[in-house]
């Protein structure tokens, strides 16, 4: 036997066990990767011997011809839950296939379509030809998906009155507020600020005080026995005094000045000759004093 005879056979036994190993190798592009090496001999690959021997030895599942080829298939799959071989029957390469199982790892779900066609790498092409195959089951939704949309934003968005129902303005708190129509987590915020800072609502109209409040929302309020904080305007400094949004600095001076010539004030009528107290300013601080 010559030289190249003994070539031709040690090739044939190679390639042959080649074949038996491809049975279990399951990345198409390994095998094209080392049968390729084997066959880099222009002699070995011009050779009728060498062709003879290859297609004699190699599996016919895996070749066609001398050329390794991977078939694709098209099934229904989850990719959250498709393992390699599917994957690689479905036609994506092996790097790829690594990129989804890292994204997993670090438990990224695939929630829709749309995410899985972010999948880094992917072609379009590929992606509108798996498309109508994915099927992503319903385990990996959003536990929000359990629940109504109305169940969801119930602390968000609580149902709103109905006309003919009412809250308690000087009780209620930012959730029930949030209930009048027209009226969000903004409005409901300043309604408990405000109130708090002219010491309680006397009445409704006090809403009227807050910046662009929306008209509409009255008609949902009540003020019920009121007991609004009041001030001893007998005993109180002029900074004390200036103190309540209800009094300015000139109001304020006014009945610390009557108090220094008169004694103490009895009624707010004793101010109404002051021309800083209007018979409206009178009216709207009257509930909030004490004498």
């Amino acid at each position: 036997m010559n030289r190249n005879d003994r070539r031709i056979a040690l090739t044939a036994i190679t390639v042959a066990t080649l074949a038996l190993i491809g049975l279990w190798l399951t990345d198409g592009e390994q095998q094209t990767s080392l049968v390729g090496q084997l066959t880099k001999d222009s002699t070995l690959q011009d050779s009728t011997e060498y062709r003879g021997t290859y297609r004699k030895h190699a599996s016919s599942s895996m070749m066609v011809g001398e050329v390794p080829v991977r078939h694709t298939e098209e099934f229904y799959f989850d990719p959250n839950t498709a393992d390699s071989t599917q994957l690689l029957r479905l036609g994506l390469p092996a790097w790829m296939i690594r990129n989804i199982y890292r994204y997993r790892a670090r438990g990224g779900i695939y929630r829709s379509k749309r995410d899985f066609a972010q999948t880094y790498g992917l072609t379009k092409k590929d992606y509108l030809r798996l498309e109508p195959y994915i099927r992503i089951s319903d385990d990996y939704q959003a536990a929000s998906t359990l629940f109504s949309k109305e169940e969801r934003d119930t602390l968000r968005y609580p149902a709103k009155l109905k006309d003919g129902e009412y809250i308690v303005l000087n009780t209620a708190d930012t959730t029930e507020l949030m209930k009048v129509p027209g009226i969000g987590s903004y409005y409901a915020k300043e309604i408990v600020r405000h109130g708090k800072w002219i010491g309680g609502y006397v009445s409704v109209d006090q809403l009227d005080e807050i910046e662009d409040f929306p008209q509409t929302a009255k008609k949902y309020f009540v003020v019920s026995h009121p007991t609004p904080q009041r001030l001893n305007i007998n005993k109180l400094s002029l900074q004390e005094l200036r103190r309540h949004p209800y009094i300015n600095y000139y109001q304020a001076k006014a009945i610390v000045d009557y108090r220094r010539l008169h004694g103490n004030i009895k009624s707010l009528q004793d101010l109404r000759f002051s021309k800083d107290f209007t018979e409206g300013a009178i009216r709207r601080l009257e509930p909030y004093v004490v004498y």
